[in-house]
């Protein structure tokens, strides 16, 4: 009786596919195309959101939940804010530039498909059930039993059981009765046309971008003509902020962030309105790993690890070789072992409330225990040591507060070297900088009651390290170290 039920339930026709016309789709804003609301959109929340973080920094709104303060935006970087806003621009100009180029070959959207398409999924629905009488059969169940008992109470669930047998189910067409589809099978089909297909095309885009923006970023570290010639810009930001999420060598922006988002976008066969989403939340998304803050209402923080606290280790002179994904998930670094693995970050981070905000630094910043540092395999940081020069490792060696050994050592020693290697970007300058702002650190974790300079003795060996820098800059001045001082 199965294998007749089974027989039966194939043999019966497809319910017909409707007769679809095409129209063009009129755009979601009558005044402009959805090609040019594409292009606009990102750029807007850019700005928007970076205007947002630049508000609440000016007016210091949430000083508990910043990773760094007022006074370290001003002089640890070593970039302008114009200069920042400047290259932004250029890099949104090209970015327009070249979407502008995609609409080119863009087909024009249509509209009138959408009934047909869901018809199509709703046949494939109809076809998989099929294959229930036979899952059943390997059970050891007789499907065409149980859709017999089942055929008075639940119609439906007996014909399914049948194999898709809705003969229950027939329409009018050119005046003869066809098959029909069930109102079960339309609500998947539809929700798997209108929810499910757009959703896996945005998680592959997700993926495509974060793979392409991991080894192109890894790269750029790891080669050192490269992150001199053009990713060294970036990183003259050490205090990140929101408006310089896309401040980037002009070639980097479009070679990371306009072609990795693009290829992203075709690969994943997205329409126009759906790359609205695509690009301006990826926008958004790059905009909040750069914005200084750990704000714990902040869904974007929360959806994946890779949020502010994350990325901006990346951008600190002992971390700047770890921590490469971006903007989504930090997958990438897990499997490939480019995560800080140092610990507890938060000494570096905190100068006056460090005690409060300790529990949230370590969660939001480190991802990670000192212990790791010795148990994580060295990959793929084993020649950091022979690739350094003497002048990273005796800083390596006199900068506080210390590193713990193992891979953290060499993640610190090589992020290092590459800091002396960007002379244009503040070079050695930077790490005598950042030791004078840590010793201050470790002063007020040890919460002395009395206000004092660091002593002689401990900044012997900064002094030192500064004495041979100048000699090897050929007498030029420590013109941040004074600078700071200020």
């Amino acid at each position: 009786m199965q294998s007749v039920a089974m027989a039966n339930a194939t043999m019966l026709p497809l319910p017909p596919l409707p007769t679809y016309t095409l129209t063009p789709l009129q755009p979601l804003l009558s005044w402009i195309p959805d090609l040019y609301l594409a292009l606009i959109l990102p750029v807007a929340a850019y700005w928007v959101v970076s205007f947002i973080f630049h508000f609440i920094d000016e007016y210091d709104l949430f000083p508990q939940y910043r990773l760094h303060t007022p006074a370290e935006v001003l002089k640890r970087n070593h970039v302008s804010r114009w200069d920042v806003f400047r290259d932004v621009i250029i890099q949104q100009v090209i970015q327009t530039a070249v979407g502008l180029a995609i609409t080119i070959i863009e087909p024009e959207a249509t509209i009138g498909q959408d009934d047909y398409n869901v018809a199509v999924w709703a046949q494939r629905i109809r076809i998989a059930q099929r294959a229930i009488p036979t899952v059943l059969a390997i059970t050891g169940l007789d499907a065409n039993t149980i859709a017999t008992k089942q055929a008075v109470a639940h119609p439906i669930l007996s014909a399914a059981l049948q194999g898709g047998s809705y003969n229950l189910y027939q329409q009018a067409a050119s005046g003869d009765l066809v098959p029909a589809f069930s109102s079960w099978e339309l609500t998947l089909a539809k929700a798997v046309y209108w929810i499910g297909i757009p959703a896996l095309q945005f998680t592959f885009a997700v993926l495509v971008v974060d793979t392409w923006q991991y080894f192109w970023h890894r790269a750029m570290h790891m080669n050192k003509w490269l992150y001199t010639t053009f990713h060294s810009r970036h990183h003259r930001l050490y205090v990140p902020y929101a408006y310089g999420a896309l401040y980037n060598h002009p070639f980097e922006g479009f070679l990371l962030d306009t072609l990795g988002t693009g290829i992203a976008y075709m690969l994943a066969g997205m329409t126009c309105r759906q790359s609205m989403w695509f690009f301006t939340c990826s926008t958004i998304k790059t905009v909040d790993d750069h914005c200084g803050y750990a704000l714990p209402w902040d869904p974007l923080q929360h959806i994946t690890s890779n949020n502010a606290g994350y990325h901006d280790i990346h951008h600190q002179s002992w971390g700047i070789k770890t921590n490469f994904s971006q903007p989504f998930f930090t997958f990438w670094d897990r499997l490939l072992g480019t995560k800080w693995v140092g610990g507890d970050v938060s000494a570096r981070y905190e100068r006056s409330r460090i005690a409060a905000q300790k529990k949230i630094d370590q969660d939001n910043i480190s991802h990670s225990s000192p212990a790791q540092s010795l148990e994580v395999e060295l990959s793929p940081y084993e020649s950091e040591e022979k690739n350094a020069s003497t002048l990273a490792k005796q800083s390596q060696a006199q900068l506080d507060p210390s590193i713990p050994e193992g891979k953290a050592a060499l993640q610190a020693l090589g992020s290092r070297q590459q800091i002396l290697d960007d002379q244009a970007g503040g070079g050695v300058q930077v790490l005598l900088e950042e030791a004078a702002e840590e010793r201050e650190a470790q002063r007020v974790l040890r919460r002395s009651p009395r206000k004092k300079t660091v002593s002689q003795a401990s900044s012997a060996p900064l002094k030192g390290l500064r004495d041979r820098v100048n000699t090897s800059l050929h007498g030029k001045a420590s013109g941040v170290l004074v600078e700071s001082s200020r």
